[in-house]
């Protein structure tokens, strides 16, 4: 009799652990699906990359540091970024039209799921780590600034593929 009521126990604080921990990413993708986030060129990557620093916001400041990536693939595909120092130059999106989004929501609702297709292009250059002065408290917010490094080429070849861009030998 003790096994059972031990078991059950056991099985009810994993049950538990499982819906508190994907009630912690509801709130990460809700907050995500609003895109508050800026992006700045952070320096020069790689042929075919982009490094770029993130700020993504949120109650949370490892909420913050998780939704980067997605932020930033949804920077550098809706927004583009200007340029500054480092020998950085502005970069347009590579969506140029504004509605195409919500025009192809089947696409761009399970490319930016947790664990999606966004992260085939994208990585962390600062190894999680986040310097004190990219963490900033912002009211009842923080906002954490994140670098990182973005497949430009593949992201933009992919999509393209898809039918979401067209390509650029496609004309004007």
């Amino acid at each position: 009799m003790k096994t059972k009521q031990i078991l059950t126990l056991v099985l009810l604080v994993l049950t538990n652990a499982i819906f508190a921990q994907s009630g912690k990413q509801k709130k990460a993708d809700k907050a995500t699906r609003e895109w508050r986030y800026e992006i700045e060129c952070a320096g020069i990557g790689k042929d075919g990359t982009y490094l770029i620093k993130v700020w993504s916001y949120s109650k949370k400041a490892d909420i913050a540091i998780t939704q980067a990536k997605k932020n930033a693939i949804h920077g550098v595909i809706f927004k583009g970024f200007s340029g500054g120092g480092q020998g950085c130059t502005s970069q347009r999106a590579l969506a140029t039209n504004p509605n195409i989004e919500e025009e192809k929501a089947d696409f761009f609702e399970p490319f930016f799921e947790e664990g999606g297709k966004y992260m085939k292009y994208v990585s962390e250059s600062s190894d999680g780590n986040v310097g004190a002065d990219d963490r900033v408290k912002v009211g009842k917010e923080y906002k954490v600034g994140v670098i990182v490094s973005v497949q430009k080429d593949a992201l933009r070849k992919d999509l393209e593929a898809a039918g979401v861009i067209r390509g650029l030998s496609s004309g004007f």
